[in-house]
């Protein structure tokens, strides 16, 4: 008598980490959706949108962070295609790069946009602002800095490092009434950028 034994195919082991959790928490804040309406594809062949596409990134950065150059290569090792239904192929460093292109000039709409929608899903209490004191330290040589940004200067950065030149982020009033507050480099003193809560709001110009 002859028994025909029929396997299946091999098993595949993934590591998962925190991946549906991170999933879980980009679908919630609607970012992939937010950055497709904000940049929306113009060829609509794509096998991913841009938002797909960062929304992955993301999650690369909250679970394995890796240059662009090995999203792809982490993308086969971990269980991305199972949770974003992306292909490890699609997030290779070109695709990658023309993401991160097109995210770019509506980066701030998108973190406003994010962040309100945060704001509303997890019930979030905005009466009170937590300000960064974080200074940043630049390393190397460079001629000179740009026009638009703060001119790093000698101080007193959080790192302990009086010899290295630092600026920090600082507060950016909206340039009209109603709309956002952002971020800025700033080398003045955190004592001295910290206005009072009485002070009526300034506008630029």
């Amino acid at each position: 008598m002859t028994v025909a034994m029929d396997y299946g195919p091999p098993s595949v082991e993934k590591p998962l980490g925190a991946l549906p959790v991170v999933r879980d928490y980009l679908a919630r804040l609607d970012v992939a959706g937010t950055i497709d309406r904000l940049a929306p594809m113009r060829d609509k062949v794509n096998r991913a949108t841009h938002g797909d596409v960062i929304a992955a990134l993301v999650a690369n950065r909250l679970t394995s962070p890796t240059p662009l150059l090995h999203v792809e290569r982490w993308a086969r090792q971990w269980a991305v295609e199972e949770m974003f239904g992306l292909a490890p192929d699609v997030l290779n460093d070109d695709r990658v790069g023309r993401a991160l292109d097109a995210l770019a000039p509506v980066c701030e709409a998108v973190v406003g946009s994010v962040g309100a929608a945060a704001i509303t899903a997890f019930g979030l209490d905005v009466s009170r602002i937590h300000w960064d004191m974080t200074s940043i330290s630049p390393h190397g040589a460079y001629p000179e800095a740009d026009g638009d940004y703060a001119t790093p200067k000698y101080g007193h950065p959080k790192d302990r490092r009086p010899d290295l030149k630092r600026s920090r982020p600082g507060p950016r009033p909206p340039a009209t009434a109603g709309s956002r507050w952002s971020t800025a480099p700033t080398t003045a003193a955190p004592v001295r950028s910290v206005r009072s809560p009485r002070s009526p709001p300034r506008y630029a110009p």
